[in-house]
């Protein structure tokens, strides 16, 4: 790994004018957990590092509003996440998927933030916020933005920050009530691998009848992928398996999968068709296994 230089900014302003330069090798550093791989293998060769560890005091930490909305500050760590109590009772779904995301020393040091960031299709959380409509707060100097997940994450290991942004905020809006939810994830070695496939589900059904769904297929497509079809194809009618397998086959439809190393586009194509199949039913009502990882 080569030398480089370290900035501990005490301000996020600090941090900001530090960050907005048209220098490609200046970079931030939260957890690090990703970029010093990146770095030892020499992918990404910055020559100087902007820590954001002193801005933790500011940036860090989980509370709901008073309408009811979960707001996470950027350096809160995954395991932090993981344990909070008001994240469990927010939505079981999170912490449920943080438990198999990596190991705990990687969960101990990664940061929300980060892991929205890195613009990774293989995150976990990405797919699960992006099912809740969760919005993405950014900073520069001088102005602040927002924008949905969706039009956050822009392609493979690409997002929507420009040079001298950061994240100061994740926003998500408070769950319908009685919307179940859960977040399946299919992985081809561990259970703590990187996800082959990962699917997140949430339905809310109302007597008989499907009154909304949400669906997110992320790893197998270069980006967490909202499957809008299938959504507007489940929503109004009676929840029965035949309903739920038509579902399945209709979120491969247009899917292409990427072929990597842990299987083929085809392979996958079948796995996300069962990982949707498995996670709807879950989420309405029809299969009741607890485990949210299969692998």
């Amino acid at each position: 790994m080569n030398a480089f230089d370290l900035k501990e900014p005490e301000t996020l302003e600090e941090a900001l004018d530090l960050l907005d330069t048209d220098d490609p090798s200046v970079r931030c550093v939260a957890g690090g957990t990703a970029l010093m791989l990146m770095m030892k293998s020499k992918l990404f060769e910055p020559e100087t590092l902007v820590s954001l560890h002193r801005l933790r005091p500011n940036l860090r930490g989980v509370h709901v509003d008073d309408g009811g909305a979960l707001h996470l500050g950027p350096l809160t760590t995954l395991r932090e996440l993981e344990l909070s109590p008001v994240v469990q009772q927010f939505s079981p779904v999170i912490p449920r998927a943080l438990k198999t995301l990596a190991n705990v020393r990687v969960r101990n040091v990664a940061t929300v933030g980060g892991h929205l960031a890195h613009g990774d299709p293989h995150m976990d959380l990405p797919p699960i916020f992006m099912a809740l409509d969760a919005r993405v707060k950014i900073q520069r100097a001088g102005g602040v933005r927002e924008l949905p997940l969706s039009e956050f994450l822009t392609g493979y290991y690409s997002t929507a920050l420009d040079t001298g942004e950061l994240i100061t905020e994740v926003i998500v809006p408070p769950v319908p009530q009685g919307m179940n939810g859960t977040y399946l994830k299919f992985t081809a070695l561990s259970a703590d691998d990187w996800p082959m496939v990962g699917v997140a589900a949430f339905v809310k059904v109302d007597g008989d009848t499907i009154a909304d769904a949400r669906v997110v297929v992320s790893a197998a497509t270069e980006k967490a992928t909202r499957l809008t079809g299938v959504e507007t194809r489940l929503a109004g009618v009676r929840v029965r398996d035949e309903v739920l397998d038509d579902a399945a086959e209709l979120a491969v439809a247009n899917l292409k999968p990427l072929a990597d190393i842990r299987g083929s586009s085809a392979y996958k194509r079948e796995i996300v068709k069962v990982c949707v199949r498995k996670s709807l039913k879950k989420a309405a009502g029809l299969q009741r296994e607890a485990s949210g990882t299969e692998g």
